[in-house]
């Protein structure tokens, strides 16, 4: 799915606090798509329904070393900054330090999500557990309706593009510097190192954990979605000071 009018657009046509705006906006719901995947996951089976490609990779490869989640993060974050700087051409400070500035945020809004799904606010007593065919069903759906939150905040954020995670920020490289636009073969590719990671970990416990249903929708439909949303969710909004390298 090509997007010919952003590539075009190297500069910034909406003013920095509406970007921040469409930041702030997409940073919630990336957030809450990703522990929706989690949480309903975690009321059927991990294996089962699985969560988010890149999460499901890192928690694999968490277990697989001994590191808990915000090393394994934080670490994996660091190699993918440094990759967007090969593909790039060179290492950009700013760039780099924005990469590690969206994870603060993100991850304060992940363990926000993360207590109201699972009932630790007092206004909301959590998911209910999935002890019927219906809820099975229901929590399938909600699983893949997560990962459409994801994939649409993306697409806001990417626009926006104030400071991005990592991972997208390579998705973004790649989609516009290889790919002629084409959201879905982009982030197929950017799986490429969550795959070896998974590969790696596999290696070392002979086990996968949190790939499922979930994971699989994620890797056919997410970068799809993102093509989508750019076109309409908010579609005036556009690619803002788009830079991917020579």
């Amino acid at each position: 799915m090509e997007t010919t009018q952003s590539i075009s657009n190297n500069g910034r046509t909406i003013s920095m606090a509406k970007a921040i705006a469409f930041f702030v906006f997409s940073l919630v719901l990336n957030s809450a798509g990703n522990v929706l995947t989690l949480a309903t996951s975690a009321k059927i089976h991990p294996s089962f329904l699985g969560s988010a490609y890149w999460t499901a990779a890192e928690a694999n490869l968490s277990v697989a070393f001994g590191w808990n989640l915000f090393w394994t993060f934080l670490i994996l974050g660091i190699l993918t900054t440094l990759l967007n700087a090969l593909l790039v051409g060179k290492l950009e400070w700013g760039r780099a330090l924005g990469n590690l500035i969206f994870m603060v945020p993100f991850s304060a809004l992940i363990q926000i999500f993360e207590n109201f799904f699972i009932g630790k606010y007092s206004f909301f007593g959590g998911l209910p557990d999935a002890n019927s065919t219906g809820m099975v069903i229901f929590y399938i759906l909600l699983n893949f309706f997560g990962v459409a939150l994801i994939g649409t905040a993306i697409s806001i954020y990417q626009r926006a593009n104030v400071v991005l995670h990592p991972a997208d920020d390579l998705m973004q490289i790649l989609r516009f510097k290889y790919f002629k636009g084409n959201a879905n073969l982009a982030m197929w590719a950017s799986y490429i190192p969550p795959t070896i990671m998974a590969i790696i970990a596999f290696a070392v416990t002979r086990q996968f954990t949190n790939f499922g249903l979930g994971t699989i929708f994620a890797f056919l439909f997410q970068g799809a979605i993102t093509g989508v949303a750019d076109k309409h969710v908010f579609p005036g909004l556009k690619h803002q000071a788009l830079n991917v390298g020579k």
